[in-house]
């Protein structure tokens, strides 16, 4: 990546640490992963080793106590070389900041250690199946039973649903009628009687997966409890603002490691005696995508850089959860085509690449959620209110 306004001697230290693990480790084994679905324990484990899962998380359970800019830096360059890696960070960052700030001490000693180390991973079960972007009106049911929580229903489109050691799981303590006052966050441990997962065919991101969580009269001891009861949507939710931001940079990473591979190749072939570059309906469409992916880069660290200085970021999260994944699609689909019939085939990665960024334009909030996300933070909620 180039220098920006936000680089420090510590972070360009920290990128060129990320960079070094994500090419000489997971690049060579991006498509195999595809085939395979899943990681592989030993590179989480060594990535964790080197300090490149949550540094943003307290020292104490293992983390650097570093600003969620870190987190943005290494995100950027495990997305160059493998964008389905990317989510090893967006979950530990998004659920391990959740553990850190409203589990239980015991869960954070046994969980964040872990977590930070890359010997498991933690997912976040909130979407359903009768709505994925109105979360405020979820189904799953928590009921109070003694010193335990119940939990009946089903979350779907879950990443890592059976990859994931334990999940921070959203569910209705209320009434229907209270929407998101109603709803609390849990941590339940994926191995809890009664819990069950699929895993489904999906377009891209197979090394991730995503799938359902079934709860069948699941019981949780009531100390798992995130938050407080009926607040849980309210007080967790607040974390989802870094994940928006580093899912734009784990995209961003993804086009600039394509348009990288693509100036050059367009300046070793030719075609009627000069090289592609040449050719200004190349090089301008290149540049075109060069200029765009640095904007939305600058804009996704502003907005790491805003929370770590206690300012207010909804609005520049949102900006970021929308526009790069949608930028970064646009950008590999570019790169395919100039490279041609080779790209189309799985002789090399853009087939990939452009599966995989694809999901993020779904998942995680979508491009209409997020603009009404803008629209509310500028303009007031009362001005856009249906």
């Amino acid at each position: 990546m180039y220098p920006t306004i936000f680089d420090t001697e510590e972070l360009t230290a920290l990128r060129d640490l990320a960079r070094k693990f994500a090419s000489e480790k997971l690049a060579p084994g991006y498509q195999d992963r595809e085939s395979s679905g899943a990681f592989g324990a030993d590179l989480l484990r060594e990535m964790g080793s080197l300090g490149l899962i949550a540094p943003e998380l307290p020292e104490e359970f293992g983390g650097l106590g570093a600003g969620s800019i870190y987190s943005g830096v290494i995100i950027e360059e495990i997305g160059r070389a493998d964008f389905n890696f990317g989510y090893v960070n967006i979950l530990a960052s998004l659920n391990g900041q959740i553990l850190a700030n409203f589990a239980n001490p015991e869960i954070k000693r046994h969980w964040l250690p872990k977590l930070i180390a890359g010997e498991l991973m933690v997912a976040i079960a909130l979407t359903e199946p009768r709505g994925g972007s109105d979360a405020a009106s979820l189904g799953l049911r928590m009921e109070r039973d003694g010193d335990h929580y119940v939990l009946n229903g089903e979350k779907t489109s879950i990443s890592a649903a059976d990859q994931a050691a334990g999940a921070v799981v959203f569910a209705r303590t209320g009434r229907p009628e209270d929407k998101a006052r109603g709803i609390s966050a849990i941590f339940v441990p994926m191995d809890t009687p009664g819990l069950s997962t699929t895993r489904f065919t999906d377009l891209g991101q197979h090394a991730i997966g995503r799938g359902s969580i079934f709860f069948d009269n699941v019981r949780v001891p009531a100390d798992h409890l995130l938050g407080d009861e009926g607040k849980g949507f309210v007080q967790v939710m607040q974390g989802f603002d870094f994940s928006r931001s580093l899912i734009g940079l784990q995209c961003l990473g993804t086009a600039r490691q394509s348009l990288d591979e693509t100036w050059a190749y367009i300046g070793e072939r030719k075609a009627f005696g000069k090289p592609l570059g040449a050719f200004q309906g190349i090089s301008h469409q290149l540049a075109d995508f060069d200029t765009r992916v640095e904007g939305a880069r600058l804009l996704s660290l502003n907005a790491l850089w805003l929370k770590d200085n206690g300012l207010p970021h909804v609005a520049e999260a949102a900006m970021a959860k929308w526009w790069p994944p949608l930028l970064a699609y646009e950008a590999v689909h570019a790169c395919l085509l100039i490279h041609g019939h080779a790209a189309y085939s799985n002789e090399l990665p853009f087939e990939q690449r452009l599966r995989d960024v694809l999901g993020l334009q779904i998942g995680d909030g979508t491009a209409h959620i997020m603009k009404n996300i803008i629209a509310r933070e500028r303009a007031g909620r009362a001005a856009v209110a249906g």
